[in-house]
Order: structure tokens, then C-alpha cells, then sequence
């Protein structure tokens, strides 16, 4: 066959390809290379043509046998490092990009798919130097501002990620990836009005658009809209029966509607679907089925605070009117002894006691599940270090310090079976030291685990705990010290000093 024949025999395949006429297109880039083995456009094409069908491992056969013939076209290259991300290969695929960048270092589609597979192996500032470098050859480049703004958002940078995921659509008006991301930010950063305005003009654009409907049921739960969050979860599940997320949330909101038979059936469907089953069988067991766990996932604990971290001290302060630290601070004052202290804080959060603490403290140390709760601790100043541990651990087995004040204010919410906890502190504390703590006020003989997904323990349990592990009690008291959902809610505030 002629060359001139070979070349109209491609541009009829490639017209075909485009027109998403897969079989046409492959018939004739396979006739082809049945003249021509070897012949690179129909190689590098073919391989194409199999990752669009979904087809990643012949794709790489295919675009490896172009490259043998001919190495030095960039996009083949580009084309097999896609390929090999499709297999989870990322190491392999940034190889590729940075062979394409030799051929063509102002590549700036092999620069944003660098970054992509940098992304995936979890090296974050280089995947952010490689799509900055992708904007900085294009700047009007919507799928690189999207996964600029990704990578932002996957470190919780939501009010950074936002102008990017702006400027995606803003040369991009329908784009609907960037809708959604920008969506989930402004969800995060509490922006709800306008988070709601994005799901919904995202939603009329991909009607089926599961996460979307999801998240938009989660938003409306915040906003205390149960009914309509109910509604907008039923229609993720409508679009993915299957959607487990989607079923633990509806759980989540049937029973903040107290309709708690069928928020059971929710979980265990969340259960049969994949869900974390150790945070189900929480949501149960807080609704009375099965058997009580004596802790709170601690997955589930750090998931929720890491979440919350951002308008922490604002929802507990001002929403919520908590109260818990002064009560404590109060407590101590009353008897501590003059001068300063080595002082733990125990859940210790963003750090709402650490100003009250500080001043009597010449150490002062902080200990949380959270993550991101702990990087606004450690925005204040306060204190001398912090840890991201498992406060029971952390007490048992990893600090070898010595301390004359524990404090743990608003910890026990997520801890039932305080055995650990009361001999860790014992272990840490000097001779005369104080331990002050709340705990929310039960009625069972010991503890019980509260639809609201927050422990509660009875007066005797802490008083026969105390006595176990080697303290007096020097102070207790009943208070109100936090509003849920219009009910105050009664606790326990205590003062133990070890003997």
C-alpha cells in the first residue's frame, strides 16, 4: 500500500475516532499496521483509542511498541504516562511526563499530568510546582487550575483552593468538577448558602450526580434542614443504591429526626454496603442495638474534629454556650497550691483552655486525636509541645513525664470505660497533683453511649473510680454547661487529688 493511502486511510480512523466511532477507528488503524507494522500514528493512536475504552493495559502495549519506533514525540509519551496511572503505575507514569518534558519542557499538559501522578504518590509540593509550572505556560488552563485547587483542598487549604477553582470556571462556565470541588470547599469553610447555590446549579447540570445529592444532604443537616437533607440522600441512593457513604448519612439524619427504627435499617444498609464497620456499630449501639463499645472509634473521633476544626471555638462558644473550661479553671483555683505547675491537657482541642491554664503553668502539654485541631493549638502559643495520640496510650505507655495538673474538659463524651484513662493519669501524676475533668451526667449504674453518639457516666461510677485508682475527691458539682438542640445538658464537673 502507498503512502498517500496509508495517510488517508489514518485521517479517515482519526475522523472516526473523534466522532467516538471506536470499532471504525480501530478497524482502520489495525488494517495499517497490517502494511505497516511499525507505522508510529497508528500505533500511538491505537493506544489511545484503548485507553478511552477503558483498555489501560493494551493502551500501554500499544503506545510502548510507538515509542520503540519512534521516541522522540512527546505525546506518545504523555499518552502512556495516562495509561500507566490508570494501572495505579505513578512512578512509571512520572518517568513518562519527565521523558515527554526533555522532548518538550513547554508541555504544559505533561507538567499538569506530572502533577497529578505526583499527587497520587503523596508528594505534594512537587505536584504543586509542576501544575504552577503547567499555569505559568498557560494560564487560561481550566484542568490545571481544578487539580491545583484539588491538591489545595486534599491539605484543607480551603480558602486558597477556592480562587482557583473560580478562575476553572470562569474560563469554563458548566464545569461541572470544578463546581463540585468549589462546592465541597465552601461546605468546609461553613460557607453553606453559597455551598447550597453550587450543589444545586451542579445538579441541574448532572441531575445523577450521587456525591453531589449526598453532599448536599450532609450540608443540610448542618444547617438543621432534616427533612430536606433526607430528601436530597434519598435521591443519592435513587442515582447509587449501592452508595454506602450515603447510607450511613441517612442513618445520621433519620436519627436526628428521632425516627430511630428506621435510622438502624439505615446503618445496617450502610453495614451491607462497605461502610467503616466499626464506626456502624457505634451509630447502633448508640441507638440501642448491639453491644456498647467502651471508647468511640478513634477514626471517627479524629474524622470529626478534623472537620470541625476550623469553627470549633465559635460553634462551642457562641452556638452551643459551652462553658466546661472556666468551670474547671474555677475548680482548680479554689484548690490548687501557689506557684507554678507542670500541667496536661487532655483532649486538649484548639486549645480552649490553654489560656487559662498557661498562667500558673511552667509547662503546659496538649494531647488530641485531631490532627487539625492540634495545628490550632499550636496557633496559639500556649503551649510547649503537643501530641497527636490516643490519650489513653499516650498516658499508659508513650510519656515518661511527670505532671502536677491533669485536666480533660469535654473528653469523656467520647470515652465510656474510663478504667485506662484513670490509670494512666494515676501513673503521670505526682503525689498531691489534681485531676479535674467533666463528664456528661448518666443515669445507668455506670456509663451508656447516648443517641447523640456522646457518653454519659452516673455520679457513682466516677466516685468508685476514683477510689480504685488512689484519689480523693476535693470537689463535685452538677452543672449546665452546654446547649444540644435547645436541651441543656447536665454534667459532672470533679476535682480528684491523688493521695
Amino acid at each position: 500500500m502507498k503512502t498517500a493511502n496509508i495517510q488517508t486511510l489514518l485521517e479517515q480512523a482519526l475522523a472516526h475516532h473523534q466522532q467516538g466511532q471506536f470499532e471504525l477507528a480501530e478497524a482502520l488503524y489495525l488494517q495499517v499496521l497490517k502494511v505497516h507494522a511499525n507505522q508510529f500514528d497508528a500505533l500511538q493512536l491505537l493506544g489511545t483509542l484503548a485507553r478511552q475504552r477503558g483498555d489501560a493495559e493494551t493502551a500501554v502495549s500499544s503506545l510502548q511498541q510507538a515509542i520503540a519506533v519512534n521516541p522522540q514525540q512527546a505525546i506518545a509519551h504523555i499518552n502512556l504516562g495516562a495509561a500507566l496511572q490508570d494501572l495505579g503505575r505513578s512512578q512509571e507514569a512520572v518517568a513518562s511526563y519527565d521523558r515527554a518534558l526533555l522532548l518538550k519542557p513547554d508541555y504544559a499538559m505533561a507538567w499538569n499530568n506530572r502533577g497529578n501522578a505526583l499527587r497520587s504518590l503523596g508528594q505534594l509540593e512537587q505536584a504543586l510546582a509542576s501544575y504552577d509550572q503547567a499555569l505559568q505556560i498557560t494560564p487560561a488552563y481550566p484542568e490545571a487550575l481544578l487539580n491545583r485547587g484539588l491538591l489545595l483542598q486534599g491539605l484543607a487549604e480551603h480558602e486558597s483552593a477556592l480562587p482557583d477553582f473560580d478562575d476553572a470556571l470562569a474560563l469554563r462556565k458548566n464545569y461541572t468538577e470544578a463546581l463540585f470541588a468549589r462546592a465541597v470547599s465552601l461546605q468546609y469553610l461553613h460557607a453553606h448558602e453559597e455551598a447550597l447555590q453550587d450543589y444545586d446549579h451542579l445538579l441541574q447540570l448532572h441531575p445523577a450526580h450521587s456525591e453531589a445529592w449526598c453532599n448536599r444532604g450532609m450540608l443540610l443537616q448542618k444547617m438543621q434542614q432534616y427533612e430536606a437533607a433526607l430528601y436530597s440522600i434519598d435521591q443519592a441512593l435513587a442515582y447509587k443504591a449501592d452508595f454506602a457513604k450515603a447510607h450511613q448519612q441517612r442513618g445520621h439524619c433519620l436519627r436526628l429526626l428521632q425516627r430511630n427504627g428506621e435510622a438502624i435499617d439505615a446503618y445496617q444498609n450502610a453495614l451491607a454496603h462497605g461502610a467503616n464497620a466499626e464506626q456502624i456499630h457505634y451509630a447502633l449501639a448508640a441507638l440501642g442495638t448491639g453491644d456498647t463499645p467502651a471508647t468511640a472509634p478513634p477514626g471517627y473521633v479524629a474524622e470529626l474534629f478534623d472537620q470541625y476544626a476550623d469553627h470549633f471555638d465559635h460553634h462551642l462558644l457562641d452556638v452551643l454556650g459551652y462553658t466546661v473550661p472556666d468551670l474547671l479553671a474555677a475548680a482548680i483555683e479554689r484548690h490548687r497550691s501557689t506557684g507554678t505547675c507542670h500541667s496536661l491537657d487532655l483532649g486538649c482541642g484548639t486549645g480552649l483552655c490553654a489560656p487559662l491554664l498557661r498562667q500558673y503553668s511552667s509547662r503546659l502539654v496538649g494531647v488530641d486525636l485531631s490532627e487539625k485541631m492540634l495545628a490550632k493549638a499550636r496557633q496559639t502559643g500556649l503551649y510547649d509541645s503537643l501530641h497527636c495520640a490516643d490519650i489513653a496510650s499516650f498516658l499508659l505507655i508513650a510519656t515518661t513525664a511527670e505532671y502536677d495538673l491533669v485536666i480533660a474538659a469535654d473528653v469523656f463524651v467520647y470515652i465510656g470505660d474510663l478504667q485506662q484513662v484513670f490509670t494512666g493519669v494515676n501513673r503521670v501524676l505526682r503525689d498531691g497533683g489534681l485531676f479535674a475533668f467533666s463528664a456528661e451526667a448518666g443515669d445507668n449504674p455506670d456509663f451508656s453511649l447516648r443517641p447523640s453518639h456522646r457518653y454519659a457516666h452516673a455520679t457513682a461510677y466516677l466516685q468508685d473510680l476514683a477510689q480504685q485508682h488512689g484519689f480523693t475527691i476535693v470537689e463535685t458539682s452538677q452543672e449546665f454547661a452546654r446547649r444540644d438542640h435547645g436541651e441543656d445538658i447536665a454534667i459532672h464537673i470533679m476535682l480528684l487529688q491523688k493521695i
